[in-house]
């Protein structure tokens, strides 16, 4: 198939799940033979280790830029009802709609928007068109909007739960106008099919299984390992919360356990506030698998639910014991004291680090359960699998006619 995907950054590096996922789905659908043209906005100019991870994988690549954040523009739109913030600083993008709108005089299979916020530059002309076509959602926005809400200060509360109310209109209009819209856990399609009053599909995230087949963790090491994009304010709400309440008491038992913190974008302020020889600054790396062989347990103490933990499936596959919270696991069919240990409170977790710690034979019964369960069920190749199957679907409805199409759009093109 001939498939038009369009994303709102660059999936490489793969600093983050979402983008992880991209280049892995992008990836599998490659080796089984589709074709793909990739769309991006980025706030990044593409790199030459950028170009070269993804060429492999794609028939076309096209890169265009992003305006910056502070752009007036953004500014002057936050005020605008009818575009929720991050709608606005993904869309109002007149160089993406035009190319957007030359692509879709060529014939397309299947036609894959990322986000719902990425949507704005396209939705004129797939109404126009009337080409069916798929949106993939990572997280119901307008819930994970209100988890973000005590983050913020709190003259800027009030402004927030007004973008939500926005993101809410938002997101329920531009999901119904989709063909099928795809979900990543049970819980998103399910808060999806209530906005659009369709099943919607899931199309899992995962890891490579084979990547991290060859770790074997260091059980004895005392060191525990937390990884994630710090862009991300989920992230930093869940280390500031490891290193306040959970490690205070997991230092009282054992003053020698270590945990190192890897990721991208690591706040240098975390460093100053934190000055403690027990924590290990790593920032990003691009291959977790040698800090993954050097540490005995994976720390997740994440606080706010939304789709599913691709580190969390990483270090899983990896074959670290994972401690965590509901919301670490949440999208993931697994059992607390069988594949990951869990609890909700700081207490809670830092008993279960110190006891996990001293007991390796524990250690490797939540290893091998966990790994087996990945392997079965997150391997990207089942997800692929699963994406493959829509876009076929997809890819059999009905087309529109192509001669009024070509005209429609480029009359509109040279307006």
């Amino acid at each position: 198939m001939r498939v038009l995907w369009t994303l709102p950054y660059l999936p490489w590096p793969t600093t983050s799940g979402g983008k992880t996922r991209q280049y892995n789905l992008m990836r599998g659908l490659a080796q089984r033979g589709h074709r793909i043209t990739l769309l991006v906005q980025s706030k990044v100019p593409l790199g030459d280790a950028a170009r070269q991870a993804l060429e492999p994988w794609v028939e076309r690549l096209i890169v265009l830029p992003r305006r910056p954040l502070h752009s007036p523009l953004n500014l002057l739109a936050a005020f605008y009802v009818s575009y929720p913030m991050r709608a606005s600083i993904n869309g109002l993008a007149p160089h993406l709609r035009h190319c957007f709108e030359h692509l879709l005089q060529e014939h397309w299979d299947v036609i894959q928007i990322e986000h719902s916020y990425s949507f704005q530059p396209f939705e004129k002309a797939l109404q126009s068109s009337g080409l069916p076509f798929i949106i993939s959602e990572h997280t119901v926005e307008s819930i994970a909007g209100a988890a973000r809400q005590d983050q913020l200060p709190l003259w800027l509360r009030p402004f927030n739960t007004f973008d939500r109310w926005r993101y809410r209109y938002w997101e329920t209009r531009v999901l119904r106008q989709a063909s099928e819209v795809i979900a990543v856990s049970e819980n998103d399609a399910r808060q999806i099919s209530r906005m659009t009053g369709r099943p919607c599909p899931i199309v899992i995230n995962g890891v490579d299984c084979e990547h991290y087949h060859s770790v074997s963790p260091a059980l004895h090491s005392q060191r525990l390992l937390f990884v994630g994009n710090f862009e991300y304010g989920a992230n930093l709400s869940a280390i500031e919360w490891a290193l306040d309440d959970i490690m205070p008491k997991v230092w009282l038992s054992n003053p020698a356990v270590r945990v190192a913190i890897a990721g991208h974008a690591l706040p240098e302020q975390l460093k100053l506030h934190w000055n403690d020889p027990r924590i290990e600054w790593v920032g990003y790396l691009p291959d977790l698998r040698d800090i993954q062989r050097h540490s005995a347990i994976f720390l997740a103490p994440l606080r706010h639910r939304g789709g599913c933990k691709v580190k969390v499936l990483e270090a899983m596959a990896a074959g670290l014991p994972v401690v965590t919270t509901s919301q670490g696991v949440s999208g993931l069919t697994v059992n607390n004291g069988e594949h990951y240990l869990g609890s909700d409170d700081s207490d809670g977790l830092a008993l279960m680090i110190t006891q996990l710690l001293n007991q390796p034979w524990r250690m490797r019964q939540l290893s091998e359960a966990a790994r087996q369960y990945v392997r079965t069920t997150h391997d990207w190749s089942v997800a692929a699998a699963q994406l493959e199957a829509v876009h076929a679907r997809v890819s059999m409805l009905p087309r529109a006619n192509n001669t009024r199409l070509d005209s429609d759009l480029l009359s509109r093109s040279a307006e």
